[in-house]
């Protein structure tokens, strides 16, 4: 006050203006429309063993290649096929190593015999992976209303209504659609299914007036919160890791993003300004209803940037995994990374197992079998191998008496 007391009162006034101007303005502010600017919110990733060990999506890389070569043997005639069959696919089925090395590396899975002609090695399916083979065909039959289902609503997030075949071929492991299902196309697809022209690539699109309800709505539903509407503030289902603390900014501002309006990932977006929170949440709600598309709830990052464009992501959408670790965790498993839905996996997941993720832990623990197989045919070689050189020494202790005894 003394300070202001002796300035002159051309400079006192202006001060005073400058006062005022920033005690009518707040020191943040936020606001539900979307003009709301875009908060630069940075979060630290934490490692989470938990999720980092869970079986089903950590195995995949492994599991997808070998169910795509147990189709091509159960899908023959006879349930064999010569390895001259296979043998140069191995980009196209996704095996990470040469196929016979594979093949031999499950030998609970396939077994190796001598073919008729040349004595070319062959392959066929042990009793345990035929019987498997047999119930997964008969859940894929059980299940077919649902993956159409699920074709569907993936479709149905993009802008035009149809998305390129060759996305969807790279996306059908998650979706859990067979490796067939898109080339029995009158078996498996409904009538609401389109195969139409997109730039000179072949498309799938989806003519229906069906009105598609997301998870995070109809979970709202049936918390008895009416989600007919637009753009309501539904909250986000969030799951924190352990150890995970927010700094009291960040947590501020998740409690306003929580009670911005909520744009379905089937609602048109165009109208959103792309700098907005607004905005950034119907991202993150687009991720979340993609995630709950997948049976197993997962996704390599890499492999939802072919959708981008389709879905009227922005252009760093993935910043979205790491800017809210309460609803995604990243693994960096096998050598690459892996966006996780953390509501799947939670003991309050509202969240059904899915009948196909039951099959492909049965084929994990088939798998594994291959390690105890391997373990002793390796023991039965080295016992073999001593038994030799344990025989060739008394062959020359022999020897070498006989010769002494000759002198």
């Amino acid at each position: 006050m003394m300070f202001l007391n002796q300035t002159n009162p051309t400079k006192l006034k202006k001060l005073r203006s400058i006062l005022l101007l920033f005690q009518e303005q707040p020191s943040y502010s936020y606001s539900y429309t979307q003009k709301s600017n875009y908060v630069d919110v940075k979060m630290k990733w934490k490692k989470d063993s938990f999720y980092d060990s869970i079986e089903i999506i950590h195995e995949s890389p492994q599991l997808k290649p070998l169910i795509s070569l147990k189709n091509c043997i159960a899908n023959e005639p006879d349930g064999s096929i010569p390895i001259s069959a296979v043998s140069k696919r191995g980009f196209e089925l996704g095996v990470p190593i040469k196929v016979t090395r594979f093949l031999r590396q499950y030998p609970s899975v396939f077994e190796e015999f001598i073919g008729p002609n040349y004595n070319l090695p062959w392959f066929r399916l042990t009793s345990e992976a035929v019987n498997l083979d047999r119930e997964e065909r008969a859940m894929y039959e059980d299940q077919r209303l649902d993956l159409n289902v699920r074709l569907k609503k993936l479709i149905l997030m993009s802008k035009e209504k149809k998305l390129p075949l060759k996305i969807i071929q790279g996306l059908q492991w998650y979706l859990g659609l067979p490796d067939d299902f898109l080339q029995n196309r009158e078996v498996n697809l409904d009538g609401t299914f389109k195969f139409v022209e997109m730039e000179g690539l072949c498309g799938l699109a989806v003519d229906s007036d069906e009105r598609m309800l997301s998870v995070i709505q109809r979970n709202a539903l049936q918390r008895g919160v009416n989600s007919d509407g637009s753009s309501l503030p539904l909250s986000l289902p969030l799951f924190p890791s352990k150890g995970l603390r927010l700094k009291r900014k960040i947590s501020s501002w998740l409690d306003e993003f929580q009670n911005l309006p909520y744009v379905s990932p089937y609602e048109d977006s165009s109208h959103l300004d792309p700098n907005s929170d607004v905005s950034e949440k119907r991202v993150v709600g687009v991720l979340h209803e993609l995630l709950s598309l997948f049976v197993d709830h997962s996704a390599e990052r890499k492999k939802l940037l072919y959708l981008r464009t389709h879905l009227g992501l922005p252009q760093k959408f993935y910043k979205a995994f790491e800017r809210h670790p309460h609803m995604f965790y990243l693994s960096l498993r096998n050598k690459t990374c892996t966006a996780i839905l953390k509501e799947a996996y939670s003991d309050d997941s509202t969240m059904e197992t899915h009948p196909i993720l039951e099959v492909r832990k049965k084929y994990i623990r088939l798998m594994k079998k291959s390690e105890m197989i391997l373990k002793k045919s390796r023991q039965k070689q080295q016992y073999v191998k001593l038994g030799n050189v344990s025989s060739n020494m008394e062959m020359d202790s022999e020897a070498g008496e006989k010769t002494r005894a000759a002198l």
